[in-house]
C-alpha cells in the first residue's frame, strides 16, 4: 500500500485539488508541505494531534514538513470555525507560545538540515507594505467570492471586522511566500480552512504561472480534531504541566465506543491489518481497544516510560493489582490547613479537581465526590492533619477521576 493510499484508508483525506499529482508527489517523497499552527496558547492540545501525526507519517515516507507558526497571523486571529473574535496577543506572548510549540513538535517531527523546518510567518508578514499588498495581492481576490466562503458566513451574523476579513489574504500570501522561498508545493489543513487554502493556490497561479505546482489538500476530521481538544472543563493539552500524563491517558481511555476504532486508525501508528482485525471487536473488547489507544497516544506524546506508569496507575484504580504510586497526587503542608483542618471544598480546589469552591460545592451537592470510598454529602466536611498523614486520602470526582492527598 502506498503512503497516499494509507492516508485515505486511515480516513485522513477529505478533499484535494489534483489527486493524481498529489498522490504521486507524496508516494515519491517529493512533497514539501506546510501545516499552520496559530500560537493562541503556550501548548498544543489534542485538537492538533491529527496534524502532528500526519506530518510524522509523511516525513517517514520521505516528504519534508514545514511547521508554519502563525506569529504574524496570530496578531489578527483566524475567524474560521469561530463565532467570536479572538483576543489580541502581545508579540512577547506570541513568541513565548511559538517557543513552546517547537519543543512539543520535536517529539513528532525531526527538524534539521534537509529535514523538517519550523518557520514563523511574522518574518515576512510584519514587513509587508500595506499599499504594495493592496496592489500586488489584493487585486487577485474577489470580495464576492470571499464572502461566499463558509469561514466568513459564520461571522457575518455577529459582525465580521475588516481585521478578520484580511485573514484569508494573509494565509494565501503565506503559501505564495513559502512556494517562492522554500519550495513548498503542498498545503494541508482542516476542512474549515478549505477556502483559505484555495486562495493560496489561486494566488500562486495568478502571480507566477498557471502551471505552477501548488497543491491543496484537507484533512477529513480536522474540525472534529479541534472538538477532541475540548472537554466540558477545558482543553486537553500536550504539555504535562497543563494536562498530566495520567489525565491524558484517561482522556483517551474514556472515548466513546463509536469513536475508539476511528481514533486508533487516524492517530496511532499500528498496522492497518491489526486495526482491521480490531474492527470486529465488540462488547468488553472495546475496553481493550481503548486501553491500546490510550497507551499508544500517551507513549507518542510523553514517552514509553510515562505510558507504562500511567497504565499501571489506571489498572491499580479500576482493576486492582497495579502500581498506586503513579496515581496523581497532591502533597499538602500545614499552611494549607486552617485550625488544624482543611474543608472538602478547599481540598478539591487544592487538588485542581475543581476550578473554584463554587464548582466544588456543586459537585458535592450533586453527589459527585467521594473520599476514601465514602460519598461526601456535607459541604462543611473537613479533614485533619491526622487524616492526611500515612496513607492519606483518596479523592474521587465523578466516576473515573482519582487523586491522592497526603501531608
Amino acid at each position: 500500500m502506498t503512503c497516499y493510499e494509507e492516508l485515505k484508508a486511515r480516513g485522513l483525506i477529505a478533499q484535494v485539488t489534483n489527486e493524481e499529482e498529489i498522490s504521486k508527489m507524496i508516494n515519491e517523497g517529493k512533497a514539501v508541505f506546510y501545516i499552520g499552527f496559530d500560537p493562541t496558547a503556550d501548548s498544543l492540545h489534542v485538537g492538533h494531534f491529527m496534524a502532528l501525526c500526519l506530518m510524522k507519517r509523511l516525513q517517514m515516507a520521505g516528504n519534508r514538513p514545514i511547521a508554519l507558526i502563525g506569529g504574524g497571523t496570530g496578531m489578527i486571529g483566524d475567524p474560521s470555525g469561530r463565532t467570536d473574535m479572538r483576543s489580541m496577543m502581545t508579540p512577547e506572548t506570541i513568541q513565548h507560545n511559538c517557543d513552546c510549540f517547537k519543543k512539543q513538535m520535536e517529539r513528532f517531527i525531526e527538524f534539521g538540515e534537509g529535514k523538517a523546518m519550523m518557520i514563523n510567518n511574522a518574518d515576512w508578514l510584519l514587513k509587508l507594505n500595506y499599499v504594495e499588498v493592496l496592489r500586488e495581492v489584493g487585486a487577485c481576490f474577489s470580495v464576492n467570492n470571499m464572502l461566499r466562503a463558509e469561514c466568513y458566513k459564520q461571522r457575518m451574523e455577529k459582525g465580521l471586522s475588516f481585521l478578520e476579513f484580511n485573514y484569508m489574504i494573509m494565509q494565501s500570501y503565506d503559501f505564495y511566500y513559502l512556494f517562492q522561498h522554500y519550495g513548498c508545493n503542498m498545503q494541508f489543513g482542516g476542512d474549515d480552512q478549505w477556502s483559505n487554502m484555495l486562495g493560496g493556490t489561486e494566488l500562486i497561479r495568478r502571480k507566477l504561472s498557471k502551471d505552477a505546482h501548488a497543491m491543496t489538500i484537507t484533512l477529513l476530521l480536522n474540525s472534529e480534531g479541534k472538538k477532541m481538544g475540548k472537554t466540558a472543563k477545558g482543553a486537553v493539552w500536550l504539555d504535562p504541566l497543563k494536562t498530566s500524563p495520567y489525565e491524558f491517558y484517561q482522556y483517551w481511555r474514556n472515548v466513546g465506543d463509536g469513536d475508539v476504532l476511528k481514533c486508533i486508525r487516524m492517530l496511532t501508528f499500528l498496522p492497518l491489518e491489526q486495526i482491521e482485525e480490531m474492527d470486529k471487536w465488540e462488547g468488553s473488547q472495546l475496553n481493550t481497544a481503548k486501553e491500546i489507544l490510550a497507551y499508544e497516544l500517551t507513549k507518542l506524546v510523553h514517552g514509553e516510560e510515562e505510558a507504562v506508569k500511567v497504565q499501571e496507575a489506571s489498572k491499580a484504580l479500576f482493576v486492582g493489582g497495579g502500581d498506586m504510586s503513579n496515581v496523581p497526587a497532591t502533597q499538602l503542608t500545614a499552611d494549607d490547613l486552617a485550625d488544624g483542618a482543611i474543608g472538602v471544598l478547599d481540598l478539591m480546589v487544592k487538588c485542581k479537581l475543581a476550578p473554584s469552591k463554587k464548582e466544588a460545592r456543586r459537585l458535592v451537592e450533586q453527589g459527585g465526590v467521594e473520599v476514601n470510598g465514602e460519598k461526601v454529602t456535607d459541604i462543611a466536611m473537613g479533614y485533619t492533619a491526622q487524616d492526611l498523614t500515612g496513607s492519606g486520602l483518596m479523592v474521587k470526582k465523578g466516576k473515573k477521576t482519582y487523586h491522592k492527598v497526603n501531608m
